[in-house]
């Protein structure tokens, strides 16, 4: 039997500890080590950039590991996508793209600025070109600026820069790739083929082991409710709803030419529509001294001058300006000129159709028929000026005044307003009542005119 000394069975104990801990410590912090993922969700516009760029700081402050971009998206506006891009690039945490499912125009632009992309299966991403606000395809001074921007961003990350070009125009030409006349899109497969995905992925834990990072806590960061608010004022389609309304109830408030609903409907509206731009940085004071200038000039217009003149016209264009102005933000390209002109244009359409439907509609409004007058109302609709007095004509009157050709005359105590037909009559003869059209009594002498007294 081989006696232990205590001090060796210590040391053998201590040994085993230490190698237990450093066995175990990559695994301790692989476990503790942070993962942010954001959303990158629905369309691209100004309310997701602020959102996406607090993601990233609060993940640089809580000394996070990683950033996975979920992005699922059909595009939107460039200039958000641009603020995204660069809130990425300046980004203290490494940033990854996580293509689940599909990363379109300026969703795509996102993806090709992270790090690395991973793609689930199924997915894609591309057809970039930059369009105007009405679908159609912008100037060519806007697709070059994008397809640099591509192309600097593909360099960025050592992808091939001609591919990324080839997303945005169509006139790139990469033989049995992306022929001339035909603008890239590719599927998950062809993506990694090319170079432009890193790896597929079809869920986040195989995003998380692809860098080394199997079991890490993950943190989702969630729009929070003023941010969500934003996002949905912002949105295209709700954009130009509050400019119709606002305009609609300016148009209302002017036709009532006194503050009521209208205003209140206005001025709610495009608080909100001014607000969630001035939160955004979009707007500025310029904005808010012309929607003032322009609401005092329209006030002017209802409360004091009768009308619509100079005051109203003024008061619409500073409106119409800073709605414009508000829509651009800072150094807007072209493509955002024509898609703000676009919602403003959808706003004035909206606002026009809901007038026209709603003045088509009030007369025959049970509760608001009564605040317009019908055109007229004949005989046979039961309307008469006067009670038809047929027991008049045939009868002899006296002129009580001159008749020039019109006057009065006294018929057995009844005082009637006469009109002869074309002969001046002294006041004083004899007149017989030919015709009584209602209040019109037309006569003429009782004698011949050459044989009425001088």
């Amino acid at each position: 039997m081989v006696e232990h000394s205590p001090r060796r069975d210590r040391f053998r104990r201590w040994f085993g500890l230490i190698i237990a801990l450093l066995t175990l410590a990559p695994l301790a912090g692989a476990q503790e080590a942070l993962v942010y993922r954001v959303p990158v969700t629905g369309t691209i516009e100004n309310g997701l950039a602020p959102f996406v760029a607090r993601a990233l700081e609060e993940a640089a402050a809580a000394d996070a590991a990683l950033v996975i971009l979920d992005i699922d998206t059909p595009g939107g506006r460039i200039d958000a996508a641009e603020r995204i891009v660069d809130a990425v690039r300046a980004s203290a945490v490494p940033v990854v793209a996580w293509i689940h499912p599909r990363a379109w125009s300026a969703g795509a632009m996102i993806a090709l600025a992270a790090e690395r992309v991973y793609v689930t299966p199924g997915g894609a991403l591309g057809a970039a070109t930059p369009v105007d606000g009405s679908g159609t395809k912008a100037s060519e001074k806007m697709v070059s600026a994008m397809r640099a921007e591509f192309r600097s961003l593909a360099e960025a990350r050592g992808r091939d820069p001609a591919l990324a070009e080839a997303m945005v125009d169509e006139s790139i030409d990469i033989p049995e790739i992306a022929p001339a006349g035909k603008l890239l899109s590719v599927t998950a497969q062809q993506a990694l083929t090319l170079g432009l995905a890193d790896a597929e992925a079809g869920s986040l834990d195989a995003v998380l082991s692809a860098n080394g990072l199997a079991g890490a806590r993950v943190t989702a960061v969630d729009p929070n409710w003023a941010e969500a608010l934003v996002r949905f004022l912002t949105n295209p389609v709700v954009a130009p709803l509050l400019l119709s309304l606002g305009m609609l109830g300016l148009v209302f408030e002017i036709k009532a030419g006194a503050f009521g609903l209208g205003g209140l409907v206005s001025l709610a509206s495009l608080g909100l529509f001014f607000g969630s731009s001035f939160l955004l940085g979009l707007a500025g004071w310029e904005e808010v001294i012309l929607i003032g200038a322009g609401m005092l000039a329209l006030a002017v217009e209802v409360l004091v001058l009768p009308g619509f003149g100079v005051a109203g016209v003024l008061g619409l264009g500073l409106i119409g300006g800073a709605m414009v102005m508000a829509l651009l933000g800072a150094a807007p390209t072209g493509g955002d000129v024509m898609s703000a002109l676009a919602i403003l244009g959808t706003a004035l359409v909206i606002t026009a159709a809901v007038f026209y439907a709603w003045l088509r509609h009030l007369p025959n409004s049970t509760r608001w028929s009564g605040l317009l007058l019908k055109d007229s109302m004949g005989r046979g609709e039961g309307y008469l000026s006067a009670p038809a007095r047929a027991d008049l004509v045939g009868r002899t009157a006296v002129a009580l005044t001159d008749l020039r050709p019109s006057g009065t005359a006294d018929l057995d105590g009844e005082r009637l307003d006469v009109v002869t037909e074309g002969d001046f009559i002294k006041a004083g003869s004899q007149v017989t009542i030919l015709r009584a059209d209602g209040y019109r009594h037309v006569v003429r002498p009782a004698r011949p005119v050459s044989q009425l007294p001088a």
